[in-house]
């Protein structure tokens, strides 16, 4: 017979607990809750709960039904600001202690990965999507446009100046619609990425020096690096195409003065994700990080931002994040995106190169 005592089992617990009083100041917490709201028991405790939550909480309403009505109470889909940390998405249960008059257990369930996940299941799914009508495109679309371009070129032979400028506004149109063609016709490769032990930092690194010499010229970058991280499998290019497209859209999205991009990596161990034959998960440790400080992307777009052909840029085509969750996608990984004004992150997870980890 195994005997676990109270304190590891309240310890192993890895979602927020708090036990309150009758008066719903705070009695006790467990370390995920310490963890949580960046904030220690000895801080927490005898101090009423809503100094944390907000006095004007619906997590307070969830309480105040359970001791009323002396059962569980669930409230699913709940915004929780704990302190100065920013709102997320949690499952909320309050149960009252039967021993322990007018004691109240409060469990916080983070809906944020398991959200994300699905999202980035989505987003895979209308990478693919895409694929086949990307091929067709390409093709259908290809020649015609190579004869528009050539009859103008020939036009603006036998034309005289004031004409030109016609025949060369055809040709202007031609060419990007050909570069258009060239982006949608990556998803029609469906040749495997070419895999080798990379060292992520080499492909970051090659990533911000590019930008900074072009088009993130007035951006200041941080860099918070982990060098034990272990190599990746990959395809130099494709990564080096994926973080290149997110630093880009930071840099767009940045204001010209005071804008700032961070780039950190971590090892994270605890997410995996199904493979494609439904029979292996694959866990997803490295996790890169890149942040800006723009104004952040519309509500209504953050949860389908990685769908073709959706963008919030003015000119954008939408392809760009598409692609990135096209690439990250063969190479088993995922990308999520959480936004606010002030802060967009995009976080990019893959695998280890297993000969790394001894398998």
């Amino acid at each position: 017979m195994i005997v676990t005592g109270f304190e590891a089992l309240w310890s192993a617990i890895p979602y927020p607990a708090v036990v309150l009083d009758a008066e719903d100041q705070i009695r006790t917490a467990n370390p995920a809750a310490e963890s949580f709201g960046g904030v220690s028991l000895r801080q927490m405790t005898g101090r009423p709960i809503g100094r944390f939550l907000g006095h004007d909480s619906a997590v307070l309403e969830v309480i105040r039904q359970a001791r009323r009505n002396n059962f569980s109470v669930a409230q699913y889909n709940v915004m929780v600001a704990w302190g100065e940390q920013p709102p997320q998405p949690q499952n909320v249960h309050a149960t009252p202690l039967q021993d322990n008059e007018g004691e109240i257990l409060l469990l916080m369930h983070p809906q944020g990965m398991a959200d994300k996940m699905d999202r980035s299941l989505n987003h895979r799914s209308a990478a693919r999507s895409v694929t086949g009508m990307a091929a067709m495109l390409a093709h259908e679309i290809r020649n015609p446009l190579a004869g528009i371009s050539g009859a103008a070129q020939l036009l603006e032979m036998s034309l005289g100046e004031a004409d030109r400028e016609l025949t060369g506004l055809i040709q202007a149109e031609a060419a990007r619609i050909g570069k258009l063609v060239d982006k949608v016709e990556q998803f029609g490769d469906l040749r495997p990425a070419q895999r080798q032990p990379l060292n992520i930092h080499d492909v970051l690194d090659r990533a911000r020096r590019a930008a900074q010499a072009g088009f993130a010229a007035h951006v200041r970058f941080s860099e918070d690096y982990d060098p034990s991280l272990p190599a990746t499998p990959g395809d130099p290019d494709q990564l080096l195409q994926v973080f290149q497209n997110l630093l880009k859209n930071a840099a767009e999205a940045v204001p010209r003065v005071g804008g700032t991009i961070g780039i950190s990596s971590a090892f994270r161990p605890g997410v995996k994700m199904m493979g494609p034959s439904g029979r292996q998960s694959e866990s997803l440790p490295l996790v890169v990080t890149i942040t800006d400080n723009g104004p952040g992307i519309p509500e209504n777009l953050i949860r389908d931002v990685f769908d073709p052909f959706v963008s919030s840029k003015v000119n954008g085509t939408g392809l760009g994040l598409s692609l990135v969750s096209k690439f990250v996608a063969d190479h088993g990984g995922v990308v999520e995106c959480d936004s606010r004004p002030g802060r967009t992150r995009f976080r990019v997870r893959l695998p280890v190169w297993r000969d790394a980890m001894g398998a």
